[in-house]
Formats: C-alpha cells, sequence, structure tokens
C-alpha cells in the first residue's frame, strides 16, 4: 500500500512539473472537461488562428475554463471553440465511458468573463478535418488556478497554480464512495446514460476523487453547480455535493419514466387494438364471416352516396370525407365526427321531392272550412295556388302572413301546404340571436350542426316542403351575428338555389322550398328581409265573425278536448256574445278560446261531482261567476263624456284599439303632456294646442270685425279680416271665442292618454287632441258615439293615415257606429267586407272646420 502512495505521489509530482508555468486558456460555455477525462474539441477554421497553432507546436497544455453566466449580447452567436458530439473516456487502458460533450464560446470574452478555476488539459492530438476545422483531442490532467494574466490577445495566457485533491482514507469516505455507487446503480434501472461501461469504469478508477469527477461529468451539472464542484478540493466534500446531484437526478429520472410509462401505456393499448382490429379483419375474412362494423358503416354509407343523386360538388366533398373515414382508427374522436357529417350528407333530400297536387276547387272549399272571414288573404293564397299549378318551377316572391296574434297565420300556412300536397314545418325565429341557428356551425366547433333550415329538410325527408318562419318580427341580434342577414340568402329566390350551409360546407338548392314568414307588427322587420317578401295583412276579427267561430270550430274543439258531448254544453247567443264583448275583445280568437276552455273544465268539473248533471248552460248573469269580472266595458259608446274628453282610434301590433283623450285645466299656464307619448305623437299634440289657439284668436279677430262693420252703418263691401294667412276661423262659432282664449292662457292644460304603461306614438291622433282642447276651452261637450282619426296640419288640413282596417274594426267591436276620418283614407274603406261596414256611418272630411260639425253636440 505505501509503496502505491508512493508511486501515485511520484506521478502527479511528474505530471506537475511537466505543466508549463504559462498557458493559454480556451474558454468554454458548458460541459465542462474534469482532470482525467479525454474529449475531442473541435475548433472552426476562423477560430484557430495561425497564432494558436503556433503555440500548440512549441506546446501540447492548454487550459479549459467555464465562462460565467451573462448575456453577450450580438456575440452571442460566436464561438472560440465547440466541442463535437464524441465519446470521451477516462484515463485507463481497458475500459472507456461515452458522453456527449457541446459547448460554444463567444467572442470578445475577456478575463473577467471566465472563472479563474479551471482544467489543465495536454492536447493529445491534432487533426485538420476536411472542412477546415481542426479537432483538438484533449486529456484533462489536474485541477488549477490563474494567478495572473499575462496577455489577452491575441491569446489569453495566464501564469498557472495546480491543485491536488485533499482526502484522508477512513471510514466516512468509503461509505461516501459506496452510497454513490449505489445511487448509480438505482439510476442505470431508469436511465439508460449509467449503463455497464458506466459502472466498470466507476469500479476501475484510480482514486475516490476521479470517481467522483467521472459521476459528476456523466450528470452534466449546470455551469455554476459544475464550477462549485470543480473547486472543491476535498474529496468528502466533494462526495456530498455528488449524491445531492444523485438524488436530484434520481427524482427527476423517476418522473420521467412514469411520464415515458404513462405515453407507452395508451400507445400501446391503441397499437394492441389497432392490431388485434387487424387480426380479427383476417380471420372474419378467411372464415368467410361478415365484417365488423366500422367496414359495415363505411360500405353501407359508399352505397347510399353512389346511388343518392347527389350533386357532383357535393358528392366529391362527401367521398374525400369517406376516404379519409378510412384511415381513422374508430376509436378516434375524429372518427365519430366525419361519420355525423357523412350521415348528414347521405340523410338529406337532395333530389326526393313530394309532386304538388293542386286542386282549385278543393283548395277552396278547404280554406273556407278551417277559416272564417280572412276574405283578401284567402284570395291572394288562390291566386298563389293558381300559379303553381300553371307553372310548377314558378319562383314567386316568399309569402308574408302579418296580422295581431290569433287570427290564424299558423293555421293558414298548414292549409297551403295541404293544398299543394306537400310536407309542412315550422319553426319559431322568435329570440333568436345567433346566426349558426340559420346557417350552421363551422365543423371546427365542438358539438357542431347544421343551421335550422338543413334540420328541417332532414326531419321533412324532401326538398320542396313548405317551411313557415314564425315570429320573423321578432328575431334578434348579438355579438354572435345577426340571423336576420342570414335569412337574406335563404329568402331571395335569386340565391337560395346556392345556399351554403357551414356545416355542411356544400351548396344545397332551396329554390324548391315554399317559405312562409309570419309576423305580429311589419315595422320590426328588417327592410332589407321585407323587401323580399310579399305581405298578406290579417285584420282581425269583428263580434259577429268571432260567433260564428266560436260555434263553428271553438266549441266542437274544445268538447272534444275536455271528455264532453255537445249535448251536455251549452252556449245561447247572449251568453256567447257577452263572453266575446266582454271578455275577448282582442283581434283574434285565441283569448276566446281560453274562455271557451274555462267553461268546458267547469263543466266538466259538474259533471263528475254532481250525480244530477244533465246539462251546462250558463246564463249572461253567471259568466262573472265562471270567469270573474268584466275584462271590458259592453258599450263603449254609452261611456258618460265631459268636455275636453274625446274618443279615438289607434292601430297597434295587436290590431285596433280605441283610446280616449283625456284633458283638464289646472291653474297657472303652460302644456302639459303624458301617457309614454313618442316624439311624433308629442309633437302632434303641441301642434294641436297651437292650431286651438290660433283659430279662437282667428274667430275673435273676425267677431271684432263684424262689429265695427255693424257700428259704421255704411254700406260698404265685405272688410278684410286681419287674421293670419294660413288660418281661419272655423265655421262653428265658439260661444264666447274670448272667454275660450282667455281660459287657455290662463290655465295649464294637461292632456293624457290613458294605459300610460304603453307606449304611443305616431299621428293619426292629431284631429282627436285638437277637438279634445277646443271642447275643453270651449265647454263643448263632444258626442260619445262617435270616433275618429287623422293627422292635423298646422293650417287645420287633414292628413291620411294608415290602419283604417284595424280601425274600423275595433270601433266596431266597441260599439261605435260613427266614424270620422280623413277624406284621402276613403278608398280605404274597400279594405273592409261589406258585413262589416254594415250598420256603421263613415265622415271622410278635409279640414278640422268638417270636424267640429260633425263632432259637437248642439247646444
Amino acid at each position: 500500500m505505501a509503496k502505491d502512495k508512493n508511486a501515485k505521489a511520484n506521478t502527479e509530482s511528474s505530471i506537475v512539473a511537466e505543466i508549463p508555468s504559462e498557458v493559454v486558456i480556451i474558454p468554454i460555455v458548458n460541459s465542462p472537461i474534469f482532470p482525467g477525462m479525454i474529449a475531442p474539441i473541435i475548433l472552426s477554421e476562423d477560430k484557430y488562428t495561425p497564432e494558436l497553432d503556433s503555440y500548440l507546436t512549441k506546446n501540447n497544455y492548454v487550459a479549459l475554463n467555464l465562462v460565467k453566466f451573462k448575456d453577450f449580447g450580438e456575440n452571442s452567436d460566436a464561438v472560440l471553440q465547440e466541442m463535437d458530439e464524441e465519446q470521451v473516456s477516462y484515463e485507463d487502458d481497458t475500459e472507456s465511458f461515452p458522453v456527449t460533450s457541446s459547448s460554444d464560446s463567444p467572442k470578445g470574452i475577456t478575463p473577467k468573463d471566465i472563472y479563474k478555476v479551471g482544467v489543465l488539459c495536454k492536447v493529445i492530438k491534432k487533426l485538420k478535418l476536411p472542412d477546415g476545422s481542426v479537432n483538438l483531442l484533449v486529456h484533462g490532467m489536474k485541477r488549477y488556478r490563474a494567478v495572473e494574466y499575462i496577455a489577452d490577445a491575441p491569446l489569453l495566457v495566464a501564469r498557472t497554480e495546480v491543485f491536488n485533491d485533499i482526502h484522508e482514507p477512513d471510514e466516512e469516505l468509503d461509505a461516501y464512495t459506496r452510497s454513490v455507487i449505489n445511487q448509480v446503480k438505482k439510476l442505470s434501472e431508469i436511465n439508460p446514460y449509467f449503463n455497464e461501461e458506466m459502472k466498470l469504469a466507476m469500479l476501475n478508477s484510480p482514486s475516490p476523487g476521479s470517481l467522483a469527477d467521472l459521476v459528476a461529468f456523466a450528470l452534466s451539472l449546470d455551469v455554476p453547480e459544475a464550477q462549485d464542484f470543480l473547486e472543491t478540493l476535498i474529496v468528502k466534500k466533494r462526495f456530498a455535493k455528488l449524491l445531492v446531484y444523485l438524488k436530484r437526478e434520481k427524482d427527476v429520472a423517476d418522473i420521467q419514466k412514469k411520464i415515458t410509462d404513462e405515453v407507452n401505456d395508451k400507445v400501446n393499448k391503441y397499437q394492441r387494438e389497432y392490431f388485434l382490429r387487424e387480426q380479427l379483419k383476417v380471420i372474419r375474412n378467411e372464415l368467410g364471416l361478415d365484417e365488423d362494423d366500422k367496414a359495415k358503416d363505411i360500405k353501407k354509407i359508399k352505397e347510399t352516396l353512389e346511388a343518392g343523386g347527389l350533386p357532383e360538388e357535393a358528392k366529391k366533398a362527401a367521398m374525400e370525407e369517406l376516404e379519409r373515414l378510412e384511415s381513422i382508427p374508430d376509436s378516434s374522436p375524429e372518427y365519430n365526427v366525419t361519420r355525423t357529417y357523412l350521415n348528414w350528407m347521405v340523410q338529406l333530400p337532395w333530389n326526393a321531392a313530394t309532386d304538388d297536387k293542386v286542386d282549385i276547387e278543393s283548395a277552396k272549399k278547404m280554406l273556407e272550412k278551417d277559416h272564417y272571414g280572412l276574405e283578401k288573404p284567402k284570395e291572394r293564397i288562390m291566386e298563389f295556388l293558381a300559379v303553381r299549378k300553371l307553372k310548377p318551377e314558378y319562383d314567386g316572391t316568399i309569402l308574408c302572413l302579418a296580422g295581431p296574434p290569433g287570427v290564424g297565420k299558423t293555421s293558414l300556412g298548414h292549409s297551403i301546404a295541404k293544398a299543394l300536397g306537400r310536407k309542412f314545418y315550422r319553426f319559431s325565429l322568435g329570440g333568436m340571436k345567433d346566426e349558426a341557428e340559420i346557417k350552421g356551425h363551422r365543423r371546427t366547433y365542438v358539438g357542431a350542426m347544421p343551421g335550422k333550415i338543413i334540420q328541417a329538410l332532414k326531419r321533412v325527408e324532401v326538398n320542396n316542403p313548405v317551411i313557415m318562419l314564425d315570429e320573423i318580427d321578432k328575431i334578434g341580434k348579438s355579438y354572435q351575428g345577426d340571423p336576420a342577414s342570414a335569412l337574406l340568402e335563404v329568402l331571395d329566390p335569386e340565391q337560395n338555389k346556392t345556399f351554403i350551409d357551414n356545416y355542411l360546407d356544400v351548396p344545397f338548392d332551396l329554390s324548391k322550398v315554399l317559405f312562409i314568414a309570419t309576423a305580429n307588427y311589419v315595422g320590426e322587420i328588417p327592410e332589407a328581409l321585407l323587401d323580399r317578401m310579399e305581405l298578406i295583412d290579417l285584420s282581425g276579427y269583428t263580434i259577429e265573425e268571432k260567433l260564428s267561430i266560436a260555434t263553428k270550430w271553438v266549441i266542437p274543439k274544445q268538447l272534444k278536448k275536455h271528455g264532453l258531448v255537445s249535448k251536455e254544453f251549452s252556449l245561447g247567443a247572449p251568453v256567447l256574445k257577452a263572453l266575446v264583448s266582454d271578455y275577448a275583445r282582442e283581434p283574434g280568437v285565441r283569448v276566446m278560446e281560453q274562455m271557451v276552455a274555462k267553461l268546458c273544465r267547469r263543466a266538466a268539473l259538474e259533471k263528475v261531482s254532481n250525480k244530477k248533471f244533465k246539462k251546462f248552460a250558463p246564463a249572461v248573469a253567471d259568466l262573472e261567476k265562471y270567469l270573474g269580472p268584466k275584462r271590458f266595458e259592453t258599450d263603449m259608446a254609452q261611456k258618460p263624456l265631459q268636455p275636453g274628453i274625446v274618443t279615438g282610434l289607434a292601430w297597434t301590433s295587436f290590431g285596433g284599439d280605441i283610446l280616449f283623450i283625456e284633458t283638464i285645466p289646472l291653474k297657472g299656464r303652460g302644456f302639459k303632456l303624458t301617457g309614454q307619448l313618442g316624439d311624433v305623437m308629442g309633437e302632434s299634440a303641441n301642434l294641436a294646442y297651437s292650431y286651438v289657439k290660433s283659430i279662437l284668436q282667428a274667430q275673435i279677430e273676425e267677431e271684432k270685425a263684424l262689429e265695427e262693420k255693424k257700428a259704421s252703418k255704411k254700406k260698404v263691401s265685405k272688410k278684410k279680416i286681419d287674421t293670419p294667412a294660413t288660418v281661419t276661423a272655423p265655421a262653428v262659432a265658439a260661444p264666447n271665442p274670448e272667454e275660450a282664449t282667455d281660459f287657455l292662457a290662463k290655465h295649464e292644460i294637461h292632456l293624457h292618454l290613458p294605459a300610460g304603461a304603453t307606449p304611443k306614438d305616431g299621428p293619426s291622433a292629431g284631429i282627436t287632441m285638437a277637438l279634445a282642447l277646443y271642447s275643453l276651452s270651449t265647454n263643448q261637450m263632444v258626442r260619445g258615439d262617435i270616433a275618429m282619426t287623422g293627422e292635423l296640419s298646422l293650417t287645420g288640413k287633414v292628413l291620411p293615415v294608415g290602419g283604417i282596417k284595424e280601425k274600423v274594426l275595433a270601433a266596431k267591436r266597441a260599439g261605435i257606429k260613427e266614424i270620422i276620418l280623413p277624406w284621402q283614407n276613403e278608398k280605404d274603406l274597400k279594405e273592409v267586407p261589406e258585413r262589416h261596414r254594415k250598420g256603421m256611418k263613415f265622415y271622410p272630411v278635409k279640414h278640422f272646420d268638417e270636424v267640429l260639425k260633425i263632432a259637437l253636440k248642439s247646444r
């Protein structure tokens, strides 16, 4: 043992003696070289300077020092030397240990940028490569420290101080050594880098310090850790640090193995399933058994595509997807996505259609049977059917049935489909805010599906159904798009021949589909969308029409629905009329149907609970008991009035309605409006107030002029009255115009339209408000059996308004017999059926003077 120690000491002394006192330093960035290691260093042609070549010719020692961590700026891509991926072997004649070494050195490095402690290496071989670079094979000899830098250009030269390992053999050092060897053995089970060669090199290490350096080199430590390890001369401390590094490497290796195992398990599972399926397929083919489910699906889809008669573009897209489907494992999520798309493609009715069977006579009888009244809509539908009979491929405009709720818009759509012999499908657009509901989702989204139009065609299984777009005026708009704009392509006959759904991404011909839209309020439909449709107005029903509808349709339907028969339930004509006028005065029949259903439920209860029950036949007085308090007054015309209150006619989205305009005087001055009036109606009220003041002032001037004429007692021609050019005194003189003018000047007039929670707007109440103000100021009563509508100009002209038919029907329902309307609206009375106008009197007027003559009660 003593001889070995002496031999080792002599060897180290000879090495130290051989090392020159001054050496050239080659900075390296990573992969440090430890004493005892042999590694190649490749210097590119421009890095291997003549000065370095001259130095190596004279001296075969160089020093390798690690560069400190710092940002080298623009020079970070430049290197002084490069270490290739080669085997680095420990100094031993029998064993070698392969490691991967790579390092880069930036240009412009100064002595301040490198660590002082490094490794002195002997250049064993110098080989020039074909690309001009030079390969230096170096052998790490000793740890050293740069004591003094002699030169930094063109070569970095330093004076050296060599170090030896400090270790004293004892039990603690043996324990460290064994612990390190055990840790490496454990790592070798997880990390293939610590293989048999590594373990053999460790057993043949000449000293504990060399063993520690070997393991540290194999761990590929970071630069700060490697430098710290390099500067640790006491072998015991070096082993203590090495155990920490090995423990960390073991933890990382465990986690890496766990992740790798999980990935391998998944991959192996898929591979195993794939191989088993392929084997099963081969076995089935050998035995002549049926194909597997995937092959069946693909075969079935392919046969359907071949026989489905798809357009060329659609068929091409479907076949491309089918090819993709064949290459996708059926366990993959993408398989179901592609298969669902192909199912949509093969299930759509690309060529399936029903034959139109238009029989005009039977269609007319069916419309008369299913719908009472509605002559104009029925006439338009008959025209539509006649054109379809003459030219089945006619691409007419889209029909839009507009009217208040409960007038039969949806049932008319059913009748059209029945008359054509087509399938009917309805979906509501009310509240729809997502454009994808119409044009479908793109297949990149999870849960993507086609839009409502394509879904409807799949359900009806034909490409020429009648599709009803219900509540088109209630369509919404949000950040998800504008569904109304998406409908433009659907409802345009020039565009819908090549309608492209985002999900299908191929054109589908919608020109054969008959679209029917419904709306309550036309004003809410976007103008561009309205331009593509033909409006058919469905006004409300009169009391007489409702009585007929209740007798022929509503009561039989509700009796059947509630398990009753006709002999057990009876509503007499007076009772039915009272029910309609007091509880169901709305334009439609839906509320009336609800009231009849309520009475049927009461009849069913009495039939079940009363053994002596024979027939349910309530009287007029019993309606309040069964239906609650009256919702409307029976006779609106008998409502007591006073000066300043006038009955007007209004149009709403639910049809026509009557309204009372009320005015009262207050202390003070000015004009006050209430009742949720819109801007147009507010301006109309102010205009009426100004006009009434002007005609009262004109009447005062006229009376003064007449008095002056009488006082003069001279025969002169009629004196010109000094009144404004655009305003003349009314033909019906006020009892005392001066007092009336003073009344307006000395009082604050409050004008109100009841039902204050309902917004109101429009100019059609102009003459009504003017008459209320004139009645209040002159203290004259207005007739209670007359209603009116018309816009008032500042000169007293009565201008035309809209909704005449609905307003006439509203007056009829309210029991009003006489109506004042603009003379230009007289032609609109032709739209009102004769039976509705019967018993009513109409006064077409051109000027407000005529309104005063007709509406004011005689004194």
